[in-house]
């Protein structure tokens, strides 16, 4: 494969990843409300109150850590599939946060890093092997005179 299609095959399963954290965010978020919801309505006791409020309280929690790690792999999958140079950065980080989620996201983390940190990578995104941007090279000097 080439740097490109690797590239493009990253940013394609950031994306995909993101989606399964949303779905998954939603599951979530349904689960914990209904069993909230259910406490607060099911019965007038004040402890059946309080552990509603503590299960809606737990699902919106829930649901705003896993849509904004959702939006950093859509956001990251994006920037990578431009070949932007934020891109590799967020990759980066994506791809370590992805090794918490075994096994898929490990497999995804492990996959990403390779490539950033790998020669083809960094050839792609213009790296030198110091973390720095490669510098284009200065005009030739005017010689003709």
């Amino acid at each position: 494969m080439t740097p490109q299609e690797h590239n493009r095959l990253i940013g394609i399963l950031f994306h995909v990843q993101g989606g399964l954290q949303v779905l998954g965010g939603l599951l979530m978020v349904l689960i914990y409300g209904g069993i909230g919801g259910f406490f607060l309505t099911a019965s007038g006791r004040g402890e059946d109150q309080i552990m509603g409020g503590v299960f809606v309280f737990v699902a919106v929690v829930v649901g705003v850590f896993v849509f904004l790690f959702a939006g950093l792999d859509f956001y990251a999958g994006y920037k990578v599939g431009k070949v932007q140079p934020i891109g590799r950065i967020l990759g980066i980080v994506v791809a370590f946060l992805s090794l918490l989620s075994f096994p898929l996201g490990t497999a995804l983390g492990v996959y990403a890093l390779w490539f950033f940190f790998g020669d083809m990578g960094k050839a792609l995104y213009n790296v030198d092997g110091a973390g720095g941007q490669f510098q284009s090279p200065p005009p030739p000097p005017n010689s003709w005179q």
